[in-house]
């Protein structure tokens, strides 16, 4: 599938940037990636993902691509948004484009940094920041990053309310918690892993679970979702046990599957498309 793209939004200080910041600072490099020209606000960051080292490591491969998201971080919003109050439109429009939201929510206590409403209140923050997105007519999957201080006091008023909806708790100064982070926006997503190995390169692949082969296909290029015949499919771990593509087709573990084959995450596939 084409990139995956996740808005940071918050209110005014709240550490969104912060943790922008700290989410690029392990950013990948660009020119692996077939991606507009990113600008200041936009990171692509690695999905963790301990498999394809192995992988690639069993292939002697000469470069490791791993799975990315991308994070924008959004203008900060503000009541009246959807009114167009602050910078509300050019936060309306960027919003719009990206596939999901993380919504950032300030729970510690610091006097020294104020706080928009003059006072901490995660859960009329949240409400606050949907109110303006109802209005302007979005809903997307958000997951809410609660932004606590290893060195300040914590305000946790739903400690038994679920029904905030999916949320982690991440320290960016510190860089608790970002990885984590990264696999949750990739679950709120409902993506899948899959790979591909050899001694050019290993790379892990994104798709939508349940996707059939051409449609993970299409990850990697147009033509093995048009050109599609069948593909040779075997798990991560047992290529691992194998050792090698030529082992695991000896021991009879290597499958081809056709067009109805559903991906599975951490399936390790070669296509075969027409020329």
């Amino acid at each position: 599938m084409s990139k995956i793209s996740v808005g940071i939004v918050g209110l005014p200080n709240v550490g969104k940037s912060t943790l922008f910041n700290a989410l690029t600072k392990q950013s990948v490099p660009a020119e692996n990636y077939p991606f507009c020209t990113i600008d200041p606000s936009v990171g692509i960051v690695p999905v963790p993902d301990e498999r394809l080292e192995r992988l690639s490591s069993m292939s002697k491969s000469k470069k490791t691509i791993p799975a990315v998201v991308e994070f924008v971080d959004i203008a900060g919003l503000v009541k009246g948004a959807s009114e167009g109050e602050g910078l509300g439109n050019k936060f309306l429009s960027h919003i719009r484009e990206v596939d999901a939201i993380i919504e950032v929510v300030r729970i510690f206590e610091d006097k020294d940094i104020i706080h928009v409403h003059e006072k901490v209140d995660p859960l009329f923050d949240i409400e606050i920041i949907n109110l303006e997105l109802e209005k302007a007519g979005i809903s997307k999957p958000t997951l809410y990053v609660l932004n606590f201080s290893e060195a300040s006091p914590k305000v946790r008023p739903w400690e038994s309310d679920s029904n905030v909806g999916p949320f982690i708790e991440v320290d960016p100064i510190f860089g608790t918690g970002l990885d984590q982070l990264v696999l949750e926006t990739y679950k709120l997503l409902n993506l899948i892993t899959f790979f591909t190995t050899g001694e050019k390169e290993s790379r892990a692949w994104t798709t939508r679970r349940d996707s059939t082969l051409p449609v993970a296909g299409k990850s990697i290029h147009t033509d093995f979702q048009d050109k599609f015949i069948r593909a040779e499919v075997i798990r991560w771990d047992k290529l691992l046990e194998a050792g090698s593509y030529a082992n695991a087709r000896t021991k009879g573990w290597v499958r081809t599957e056709g067009k109805e084959y559903i991906v599975e995450d951490g399936d390790t596939i070669e296509f075969l498309i027409s020329n």
